[in-house]
């Protein structure tokens, strides 16, 4: 497959499939588009943007429904969308995302008040995704060379969850998608 197909069919899938919700006010396309927005706006370099952008990509590969957290189901989609992603984008992209509840874990632990700060849906999923990690789990997240790139892309993940944000377009990442599928194929 060339990175041109790579780039249409994951494009395809948040077209098709992005207007789910998952607990929140905003759908599973404008979610990611946020994100990436408040990176980009961050001054984050382009692979932390697409990673912002693709994070809760396995959200979308799955035929759970909408509802699964609050049904005590946890669909790995961080999981998911890591195994798929990662045969087409290098690890500084895929690992963040692999990571991103990873990190939501990591911050409960961290910064009681984090959890306070978290959404109704994060805090239910955060009980099906394990809950705050343990001081074990913790140190082994840290030793991850790729935990505070994860950190990152769960900050602008909580972030992007405002009802009625203007954003770019989703097809204004093709581009960026490209160059990096373009790199990891060479």
């Amino acid at each position: 497959m060339s990175p041109k197909d790579v780039v249409e069919k994951i494009m395809r899938v948040y077209i098709e499939k992005g207007h789910r919700h998952y607990g929140e006010n905003v759908t599973e396309l404008e979610h990611a588009l946020q994100a990436a927005e408040f990176a980009v706006q961050a001054g984050e370099p382009d692979n932390l943007v697409l990673s912002c952008l693709l994070h809760d990509y396995g959200h979308l590969l799955h035929d759970m429904g909408e509802e699964i957290a609050e049904q005590g189901i946890d669909a790995c989609h961080e999981e998911l969308g890591a195994k798929l992603l990662s045969k087409h984008f290098p690890k500084e992209i895929v690992e963040p995302t692999r990571l991103h509840v990873a990190a939501k874990r990591y911050l409960c632990w961290k910064d009681p008040e984090y959890f306070d700060a978290l959404s109704r849906a994060s805090r239910q999923s955060l009980q099906i995704q394990g809950g705050p990690m343990s001081d074990a789990e913790a140190k082994e997240f840290e030793s991850n060379p790729y935990h505070e790139l994860a950190v990152r892309v769960r900050q602008y993940d909580d972030m992007g969850k405002v009802e009625g944000m203007e954003t770019r377009d989703i097809n204004s990442y093709r581009d960026l998608m490209t160059r990096y599928l373009t790199l990891q194929s060479a």
